[in-house]
């Protein structure tokens, strides 16, 4: 079997509960570190999945390695590679596909309700998970592509997840561990400071403190996501 790709943006966003899960499964993945500066594949059809974590960044800044990763979803699209977003990677997918990320009405960060939309994809993908509370660290939003299904919606976000067949794109963070919310606790200690009083950010110790609550029921949803996903994997 061909690896999974999982393309790690920052230091601090990597695969989380994502690796976990492939290695239970036994499947095989190579981490891409765009951070690091490694090169960006040319071949979606090289890998058996493309999966894109996190980061701080945009999707509409000016960095270079940018302009290889959309082709190459583009790429994967066209040849039916499985692909899957949390967060900036959702972005990244929405951008390739020719859909908009522009400024959330609020920035969300830390714990929060989403609601599974209903619909038969949503079915699909969720089984019977109507509502979770799932883990956010953004500022931006995407648009869904042309023949996207809508998935989870939240108080602050209307779109929190799509589906266009086996491909699924999150803006939600599923993939979450405990030492990934300390790290980003404390990689983004000055936004947390900056955005006080927002209705949807969470103080880095109220993050923290429903880390070991929450976390499993997380892992359960992300699991019943991954699982999904796996089906649509390229031999």
């Amino acid at each position: 079997m061909k690896p999974v790709a999982v393309f790690r943006h920052a230091p601090t966003e990597g695969a989380g509960y994502f690796a976990e899960f492939l290695n239970e499964h036994a499947i095989p993945w190579v981490l891409i570190r765009i951070d690091e500066g490694d090169r960006v594949p040319l071949r979606a059809q090289d890998y058996s999945g493309l999966v894109f974590m996190g980061g701080p960044m945009s999707v509409n800044d000016d960095l270079p390695w940018i302009l290889f990763v959309l082709p190459l979803i583009r790429d994967a699209f066209a040849h039916d590679v499985p692909l899957l977003g949390h967060c900036l990677g959702g972005q990244l997918i929405s951008r390739a596909l020719d859909g908009v990320v522009s400024k959330n009405p609020v920035k969300e960060i830390g714990w929060g309700k989403v609601e599974v939309s209903d619909n038969d994809t949503a079915r699909t993908w969720f089984g019977d998970i109507r509502s979770f509370d799932s883990f956010h660290w953004h500022g931006e939003t995407f648009s869904l592509p042309q023949g996207a299904v809508h998935l989870l919606s939240s108080a602050h976000c209307a779109n929190q997840a799509y589906a266009i067949g086996k491909h699924l794109a999150l803006q939600c963070h599923v993939e979450m561990d405990e030492a990934m919310i300390r790290d980003w606790c404390e990689a983004g200690a000055e936004e947390l400071a900056a955005s006080t009083g927002s209705p949807a950010v969470q103080s880095a110790r109220e993050m923290q403190a429903q880390m070991r609550e929450k976390l499993p029921e997380l892992h359960r949803v992300a699991a019943q996501l991954y699982k999904h996903w796996l089906r649509g994997l390229s031999s």
